[in-house]
């Protein structure tokens, strides 16, 4: 959490980010940090998260973005689609750089969302959770196969998808 922190106020300190996305990016950190016990999820009816599963920013440009992380830190660039996007990894996270969509009137960087991957993955049960809390979950299986997630707003209007990998059985499963 720290080294998260320092790097966000180095960003802020060197005028990549704005103080309004400083402040936002801290606060869904701290929040993700702070989220319930594994015990007290299962007994409100939440879920256990496994793994940061990606961190998607939109950018001015995603070649600048891809070469800062892979020189500096040296992330390994896990695909790139040559115009618009690509995904580099670190352990196993990943972080998504793309440009800014054409209808976006953004013009600075920002976190577009975070995913979390999530145990025991059962897409009836997580999306009827999610409607549960009145969450209006969006689904989103862009690659098809035995990754599925849904979208959410939390709290603060951050998009934060909920991932997990589907098995025989479920109602989202596709034979290989």
């Amino acid at each position: 959490m720290e080294t998260i922190i320092s790097r966000l106020l180095e960003e802020y300190e060197e005028g990549h980010v704005t103080r309004r996305q400083l402040i936002q990016s801290v606060a869904l950190a701290a929040s993700a940090a702070a989220g319930l016990s594994t015990r007290d999820a299962h007994a409100a009816g939440g879920f256990t998260t496994i793994a940061l599963d990606h961190i998607s920013y939109q950018v001015a440009d995603y070649n600048k973005t891809r070469d800062f992380y892979a020189d500096l830190l040296g992330m390994k660039v896990r695909s790139d689609n040559g115009k618009s996007q690509c995904s580099l990894g670190f352990g196993d996270a990943t972080l998504i750089a793309r440009n800014h969509r054409e209808d976006s009137d953004a013009t600075g960087p920002k976190v577009d969302h975070i995913a979390y991957k999530i145990a025991d993955w059962d897409t009836d049960r997580v999306k009827g959770e999610l409607q549960r809390r009145g969450l209006d979950p969006r689904l989103d299986n862009p690659g098809g196969g035995s990754y599925v997630s849904f979208l959410v707003n939390d709290p603060d209007g951050f998009t934060v998808q909920i991932s997990g990998d589907v098995k025989p059985g479920d109602s989202m499963y596709k034979k290989p």
